[in-house]
């Protein structure tokens, strides 16, 4: 065990660490010249193409140092703040963590989090700076924040570039100098934590784990403590770049176990691995149910796809553990599932998935968040459905859930950035000058606010120079109404929302013209107006295709126009009775887009 070296890198979005990793892979000689790429952890074509990490990867490494041999696991954690909880389990089962910044873009709002998530595990941390070949590189003012943030000396913090290789050397020498072994006990009971679990259609769900106490042997009895099932344990073993079948691994490493399990909910990411016949006293801490942030409803395209979507659904659940659906139908759309997100990011990602690997196009409702709905009993709902809102009579009172928000930027567009969080409704909470003219703000903002643009708009006020981290807060009672939208008198459930009552009949506005603009012209007048319960707040008219009846009136009195026109005019009515407005795609769309 003293020879084991468990560690994990943590860094912001894009400041470099999956390419670290390939070159520590490729110094360690763990993978050869073949199957050498670009991103070797990164195995999903969405991860190589956007160039972020989804899912986290684990893989071991042999290192020999000063004639003696060393067993490096990494584990690489994705960067957004979407999959947070994912990081804190990896970082859970580490000793130790490489914190990266990229020497361009200095410490950003990720960094900070992962660092303290970190901090608060009790890990060593071994301070790199990435990026250094770089021409817009800033070494020495980089090197400043860190010393500032951390406390550390200046020598403590690597010079690194994962292009050129430089530095990588001095990493592997202080993995194995600073990162301290795995403490445990071989003879205890088994106790070993879930830190991911991937699908194989062949061999089941294999759950990823690192062992604290005990060990595990081909064909034991376990029992996986917070889903309660026992399994037998056909496979254990441990990762390289293909999984290792091994008789039995033992404490402080890290290894697979493949038991044949068949859904997903039964392997939770955090939960405890141990024996049936000498269970371990307590599981171990920090286990909690990913909670989804974001609900939207998806629909097939072709009411006939409602199956095909539903299997494309369960499949993806399998490699994909944090996505929740259940069916739900709607007047407008048909037949479709109310699906469950981390964010707008997984949400987005889901999407593309089921479009690339399963070839189902589909159409995303407006995202929304979890509403408790407490009516006049005192009895309390969560809503994650504006369809599903009682009545308004029987309300007392909603509350919405708010996220403490960190905000990292260049003192230059604090006014700016705050303009944007209070128009959001945000709440001041503090102001933290982090080095220079760095600062962090931090805000309580309503989820329902940032869930649609807030990180683009973020993004664009801020050329790019803020950084963004939430998590969640707590649940305050708000002032919220139902927007509806009627399209000849007849309500769109697809397109109805939960908005704040201040900015109710703005958007409703908004809204109408929007959809004035989308939606084709009819042989009939068709009104489209937004309410608030029976209260219509915004009305556009789109004009009716009309033919000229009075072409062929060449003279004469003007009541024989006026009989041709009225005529026209009884079967534009009769026609309105039967037509029906076709929403297209897009307008579902638009809407997410108003601004």
């Amino acid at each position: 065990m003293n020879n084991i070296r468990n560690f994990c890198i943590i860094a912001h979005i894009d400041h470099g660490k999956s390419t670290l990793a390939d070159r520590l892979l490729e110094y360690t000689q763990t993978i050869d010249g073949k199957n050498l790429q670009a991103q070797i952890l990164d195995n999903m074509d969405l991860e190589r193409e956007r160039g972020i990490t989804i899912k986290s990867h684990a893989i071991q490494m042999e290192y020999t140092f000063n004639g003696e041999k060393y067993t490096l696991n990494l584990i690489d954690t994705p960067g957004h703040v979407d999959f947070s909880y994912e990081v804190s389990r990896s970082i859970a089962a580490c000793e130790g963590a490489l914190l990266i910044v990229d020497a361009a873009q200095g410490i950003q709002a990720q960094t900070i989090s992962n660092l303290y998530m970190a901090i608060e595990n009790d890990l060593d941390i071994i301070p790199i700076l990435n990026k250094i070949d770089l021409p817009s590189a800033m070494p020495e003012e980089v090197e400043d924040q860190i010393v500032e943030l951390l406390g550390v000396s200046r020598d403590t913090i690597i010079r690194a570039s994962g292009k050129t290789g430089e530095g990588v050397m001095d990493i592997l020498k202080a993995i194995i100098e600073r990162v301290p072994a795995p403490k445990g006990d071989v003879n205890a009971p088994l106790q070993a934590l879930i830190f991911d679990s991937v699908f194989n259609p062949f061999r089941g769900i294999i759950a990823y784990y690192k062992i604290f106490n005990g060990s595990i042997k081909k064909g034991d009895l376990v029992k996986f403590v917070a889903t309660e099932k026992e399994y037998d344990a056909d496979e254990v073993g441990i990762l390289k770049l293909d999984m290792m079948p091994r008789e039995e691994v033992s404490c402080g490493d890290v290894g697979y176990i493949i038991s044949g399990i068949k859904t997903s909910k039964e392997v939770k990411v955090g939960d405890t691995i141990t024996h049936v016949k000498n269970p371990c006293g307590k599981a171990i801490e920090g286990f909690e149910e990913v909670k989804p942030m974001v609900f939207a409803g998806l629909y097939p395209i072709d009411s006939e796809d409602f199956e095909n979507l539903r299997t494309s659904l369960e499949k993806l659940q399998l490699n994909d553990a944090s996505l929740t659906f259940q069916p739900e139908s709607s007047v407008a759309l048909g037949f479709g599932f109310r699906c469950g997100f981390l964010g707008l990011l997984h949400m987005e990602i889901v999407q593309e998935r089921l479009d690339r690997e399963f070839d189902m196009d589909v159409i995303t409702t407006v995202p929304n968040v979890s509403y408790k709905v407490y009516d006049k009993k005192g009895n309390c709902a969560e809503v994650h459905n504006p369809a599903g809102l009682p009545d308004l009579t029987l309300i007392e009172h909603i509350d919405e859930p708010y996220i403490r928000a960190s905000v990292i930027t260049s003192t230059v567009y604090i006014g700016p950035i705050m303009t944007l969080c209070l128009g959001k409704r945000g709440i001041l909470v503090k102001q933290n000058y982090i080095s220079g003219d760095r600062v962090e703000i931090i805000y309580d903002l309503p989820l329902g606010e940032i869930v649609i643009d807030f990180y683009d708009k973020l993004k664009s006020i801020s050329k790019g120079y803020a950084s963004f981290d939430y998590h969640m807060h707590d649940y305050r009672p708000s002032k919220l109404v139902k927007l509806d939208i009627l399209l000849n008198s007849e309500p769109v459930d697809a397109l109805s929302t939960l908005t704040h009552a201040d900015n109710a009949v703005n958007f409703g506005r908004r809204m109408c013209e929007k959809l004035k603009e989308l939606i084709p012209r009819q042989q009939f007048d068709v009104a489209i107006q937004a309410a608030i319960g029976a209260k219509i707040i915004a009305r556009e008219t789109i004009k009716a295709v009309r033919k000229d009846v009075t072409a062929k009136c060449y003279g004469g009195d003007i009541s024989r126009k006026r009989k041709l026109l009225e005529k026209q005019k009884e079967g534009k009515k009769r026609m309105k009775q039967v037509g029906n407005v076709e929403v297209p795609q897009k307008a579902f769309l638009a809407v997410l887009k108003l601004d």
